[in-house]
């Protein structure tokens, strides 16, 4: 996401000083360092990656960060005002199971601040183009809206971004196509070839409406409010 997007799902979501935050799938956190800093909030990072949490750690300097090593879900114990997934709900195939690990862990009243693709499941011929397509898992908005419910999460607020990440896929596609040489040096000839190959079904596919990209905030519903089942 761009910076401004960032900061858009931040206020959306609330996050304020001394607020409880925990980002998922945080990787180097970017975002999450940038929220600390300007919001003041209290940060836990999440990431299975023990590198990249390393590089996390030392490129927060001073920040108020913590960040813990872990496979999600299930998310870490304690209960958080906001919990923070970007980039990465793609990557979930089982999103119910996710949405209802972050249901557990928000105070009432919390939210959930996240971006999605939202889009029909790839068909089988869609699943052999894309690279990595076992990590591809796209949800309908209806059925993304109906899993939230389900867990007691009501949206609050949804944005949609496709034109400007449709942009920025176009700007990666033609990056990787102008020095596919120097970049195979670095990466694998393998690898670079599915980077071209990604970013141009996502400059595709947003562009014709196949897959569109939002940011959402969801409230956990307080007590007084939730529905006995």
């Amino acid at each position: 996401m761009r910076a401004s997007e960032i900061r858009s799902l931040a206020h959306q979501a609330r996050i304020g000083p001394g607020v409880s935050l925990l980002d998922l799938c945080c990787g180097l956190a970017g975002p999450g360092r940038m929220i600390t800093a300007e919001s003041g909030c209290r940060y836990l990072g999440v990431d299975h990656s023990a590198s990249a949490l390393a590089a996390a750690r030392e490129l927060a300097g001073n920040l108020p960060c913590r960040f813990e090593q872990a496979h999600l879900p299930p998310l870490p114990k304690g209960r958080f005002e906001v919990v923070l997934l970007l980039e990465t709900m793609l990557a979930f195939p089982d999103k119910d199971a996710l949405v209802r690990e972050v249901a557990r862990v928000l105070e009432p009243g919390g939210r959930f601040a996240f971006t999605v693709e939202e889009g029909r499941p790839l068909a089988q011929h869609e699943r052999a183009r894309m690279p990595g397509a076992d990590t591809v898992w796209l949800i309908e908005l209806a059925e993304l809206t109906g899993v939230l419910r389900g867990a007691g999460l009501t949206v609050i607020w949804r944005q949609e971004y496709s034109s400007s990440h449709q942009a920025i896929a176009k700007a990666l596609h033609r990056c990787y196509r102008a020095e596919p040489s120097r970049i195979a040096d670095q990466i694998g000839r393998e690898a670079t070839a599915e980077l071209i190959t990604a970013h141009r079904l996502w400059r595709d596919w947003l562009g014709s409406g196949r897959v569109r990209k939002f940011a959402i905030v969801a409230e956990m519903q307080r007590p007084s409010s939730m529905t006995p089942r």
